[in-house]
């Protein structure tokens, strides 16, 4: 946002994050294009060799009338069967084309607002964040209830409902061992996978090449998957191809490594994480739940080095972690000093420093704050890196009944001597 008042939207900041919502939608569209010119190659070309034989033969008198009749039903029924697949895409094509055209409205409305007082602007907001919880579900597996609150909410052509769905199939079938489905999906994305340099499809043969050395079957039924499937990857992938081959000589239980790792459970979950990553990528999709990069957007304008301090870490993670050199709540801006100055000896208020937001919060970067409001003036240094005002360290030290001469700080509840502090001046 922007400064005449603070409550200026900035449209190209707010778009940024809903950039998915257009995206998906054409990449169904590249899809559905794609699917449907490979199924009119495929049916015109059999039906042109086809009338090229029935008429060669026919002119050569190698075919009698029934023979070309027949052959003319069977070019009429492929036909027949190519306008359904058309009628199909062509039904697709047109839910994609509503529902682009229902989120380029929906993106339409946020031009025509320009301050966060319109009462515009909270029915979008609203809006949104029921996109992003619905999107954070769908990601999540609770494909029912954000199907529930797209509807109650009126927006199932803001949100994709469809994809996630089949997205969620195919990984649970590869959670309950099964590559089947997520191999059926490999062989209709081909093109992109391989563009991609995705390791999926070969991850997908491999693990049918362990289930078939895990079961009874014959060793040369797995030796011939492997000539077929995992060989063509010896150049790509020579170091797993090689571990492959050699798990052959080791049974199940085996301790060995890596041939244990290869045999075990764990891998399913991995495949299950390999194709959703796979998937994402092949549509445009962020790795992340949208829910999370808008909360983290948030979370950074309001982090600080206080947020992660020793302290903290103990209280919510419940291990210590290193101590850095960093400010007391005296140097840091008003609103901050609120927050962990005086709250942070009892009960933080700040989100960052909360339970439910401060793991989310550790990975993202410091607010920067162009201007700074000092609460205090006489500000001291110290040994621990820690910068207090000298009148808030004296007020402590009497409060906690430190002998004279010595000072404790306020956060980490470190006892240090007067003579060991700095003064600190601002320039």
């Amino acid at each position: 946002m922007a400064d005449h008042g603070a409550s200026k939207i900035n449209h190209d900041n707010h778009l940024l994050l809903d950039q998915p919502l257009l995206r998906l939608p054409y990449e169904l569209l590249r899809k559905n294009i794609r699917s449907a010119h490979y199924h009119i190659e495929w049916d015109t070309n059999a039906v042109k060799d086809l009338l090229k034989e029935t008429a060669t033969n026919s002119i050569n008198q190698k075919a009698s009338k029934q023979d070309v009749v027949n052959n003319l039903d069977q070019m009429l029924a492929r036909m027949r069967g190519l306008k359904r697949k058309l009628s199909t895409y062509a039904e697709e094509e047109n839910r994609l084309y509503r529902q682009s055209t229902a989120r380029v409205a929906h993106l339409r409305e946020l031009s025509d607002v320009h301050t966060v007082e319109d009462v515009k602007y909270e029915a979008w907001s609203r809006q949104r964040l029921d996109r992003l919880v619905v999107d954070y579900m769908l990601r999540h597996g609770y494909n029912k209830s954000a199907n529930a609150l797209a509807e109650e909410r009126n927006m199932l052509g803001l949100v994709d409902i469809d994809t996630f769905v089949a997205m969620s199939k195919i990984r649970q079938s590869l959670e309950n061992g099964s590559v089947q489905e997520a191999l059926v999906w490999c062989n209709e994305n081909k093109k992109e996978l391989r563009k991609m340099q995705s390791k999926l499809e070969f991850e997908l043969r491999c693990q049918q090449y362990i289930e078939l050395n895990r079961s009874s079957c014959p060793k040369l039924e797995a030796i011939n998957h492997a000539k077929k499937h995992i060989m063509p990857f010896s150049k790509t992938y020579p170091t797993e191809v090689s571990h492959i081959a050699g798990l052959l000589a080791y049974r199940a239980d085996t301790p060995h490594e890596p041939y244990a790792s290869l045999y075990s459970s764990a891998r399913w979950k991995k495949l299950a994480d390999l194709f959703t990553d796979a998937h994402l990528k092949l549509l445009g999709l962020p790795q992340f739940p949208l829910l999370h990069i808008a909360l983290s957007s948030g979370l950074s304008a309001l982090k600080t080095p206080a947020c992660h301090s020793s302290q903290q870490n103990q209280s919510h993670q419940g291990q210590k972690s290193h101590k850095s050199a960093t400010p007391g709540p005296g140097q840091g801006e008003e609103e901050e000093s609120r927050s962990h100055g005086t709250a942070s000896l009892q009960t933080s208020v700040c989100p960052i420093c909360s339970t439910e937001l401060n793991a989310l919060a550790r990975n993202v970067p410091y607010a920067h704050h162009s201007k700074s409001h000092l609460l205090e003036h006489d500000l001291m240094l110290l040994p621990n890196g820690r910068v207090y005002g000298k009148a808030q360290l004296d007020e402590y030290a009497e409060k906690s009944r430190l002998a004279a001469g010595e000072v404790k700080d306020l956060v980490t509840g470190e006892k240090f001597r007067e003579d060991e502090l700095k003064k600190v001046f601002i320039t």
